[in-house]
């Protein structure tokens, strides 16, 4: 049964992932009034389907700061929110199979001494020091011990149900339909069981973030690619660690079983959103071209006969696909299993206990947008994290909180603002960043 929300919220918050319910969290411990809007159930999404990676290693030079903030939030989470969300600092590996490969992480390693992260190079030798039954042949490894894994099927619940402690209204299966404005900024939000009076909107509404914003007329270069992702039943005496070579990637999961995905390889559908925003992602096209695999079928026909536009008064895309659940990638996860098993014989028992996909939200330069909108004040967007949003989550929700409530970001916002893709901006790829390994 959903709960009866009061006439007037202080905040809306659309979208029910990590970085919605991490907003709508932040936003109550400054006590203000606060309703969470899931079209579907909570993490039913990517926040529930990542890889449960909580790193630092690796990030675009723009994120460094948000993840170190995020890091601090994840290591007091469990605290916090009176729950087991099985974060723990276990370390992050990249696997590098060639000199050349380790030779590539050095601009990194500049970033992190920046940051005071401790990141290393370590040798073949040290590697098998860490993963001693491993038999793939490494020149090293680029390593980073502090960095962490948590369970994503935990997390956000977690993060909801501590937001309810503090008298947060949580709406489920309960779609926005659109943003009310008068004079000019918000003044509340449609949703499919009525209006709901407001002075603020956050969108963290993921994957779906572009098409609620072009219903505003809001031109959000965004686009969706898969991440497919296999879990095993528990094996004894695995890896605690968390891994990824050029194949494949792993983490140890809090029952003993194991989430293994392909990493570097990303499937990109094309579609008619695809078509439009060529030009702006065409740089993340020629630099990731070998580990993107583009594909035509049915999502662009889908796309195509989807709505663009709609009144308040209609049935929306929302409702129509309360939950995206695309099909995984079969080859993909198949060629990462069988790499894994040659390369440790600890996965080659390893039996399958379910595979499964999520669309990632993706912008041009694979950093998010959290940011205030010019063009309708009192709306803010928290989306386009890139495959990188559940380790950046707390962190996202703190930042958003600080900006909806005029308070000091504790975290430069300008690299996330949303007016970079219109105000003559360079958007750029950094050089440690790479948008098909997700977390």
């Amino acid at each position: 049964m959903q709960p009866t929300p009061a006439n007037r919220s202080d905040v809306v918050v659309i979208g029910g992932g990590i970085v919605g319910a991490s907003t709508a969290l932040a936003l109550s411990q400054r006590d203000l009034r606060v309703t969470l809007c899931e079209k579907g159930r909570i993490a039913g999404e990517q926040s529930s389907r990542n890889w449960g990676w909580c790193r630092s290693m690796g990030r675009d030079s723009r994120e460094v700061p948000l993840i170190l903030e995020s890091l601090q939030y994840w290591r007091k989470l469990e605290q916090t929110v009176q729950a087991k969300v099985g974060f723990r600092a276990c370390g992050i590996l990249y696997l590098c199979e060639t000199q050349a490969a380790m030779e590539s992480y050095e601009p990194w390693l500049r970033t992190a001494k920046q940051h005071g992260i401790d990141s290393r190079l370590i040798t073949a030798d040290a590697v098998s020091e860490l993963l001693p039954r491993l038999r793939h042949r490494v020149a090293g490894a680029l390593y980073t011990p502090t960095d962490a894994r948590a369970e994503p099927t935990l997390a956000t619940e977690a993060i909801v149900r501590a937001f309810r402690r503090l008298g947060g209204t949580v709406l489920t299966e309960c779609a926005v339909r659109t943003v009310e404005k008068q004079a000019g900024r918000v003044s509340g939000v449609i949703t499919e069981e009525g209006a709901l009076a407001c002075e603020a909107v956050v969108l963290a509404g993921g994957a779906w973030s572009r098409l609620f914003c072009g219903n505003l007329g809001l031109n959000l270069p965004q686009l969706k690619v898969l991440g497919s992702v296999l879990r095993t039943k528990p094996i004894q005496a695995g890896p605690d660690i968390c891994v990824a070579g050029s194949q494949f990637a792993f983490r140890r999961c809090i029952d003993g079983s194991y989430c293994v995905a392909s990493s570097g390889k990303t499937t990109a559908q094309v579609t008619p959103d695809s078509l439009r925003l060529f030009r702006s992602f065409l740089p993340v096209l020629r630099k990731e071209r070998r580990n993107i695999r583009l594909r035509v079928g049915r999502p662009f026909l889908e796309e195509l006969l989807q709505p663009r536009r709609w009144e308040a008064d209609t049935e929306t895309p929302f409702e129509q696909a309360r939950v995206l659940d695309p099909r995984p990638d079969d080859n993909q996860l198949d060629q990462a299993l069988i790499a894994l098993r040659e390369a440790d014989p600890s996965f080659v028992a390893a039996v399958e206990a379910k595979r499964w996909a999520g669309l990632i939200d993706v912008t041009p330069d694979a950093v998010p947008v959290i940011s205030s909108v010019d063009a309708l004040p009192g709306f803010y967007i928290a989306t386009g994290f890139s495959g990188h949003g559940f380790g950046l989550g707390p962190g996202a929700g703190h930042l958003m909180a600080d900006l909806v409530t005029g308070a000091v970001p504790e975290v430069d916002p300008s690299p996330f603002r949303f007016s970079r893709f219109s105000d003559g901006s360079r958007t750029v790829l950094d050089v440690g960043l790479s948008v098909s390994r997700a977390e």
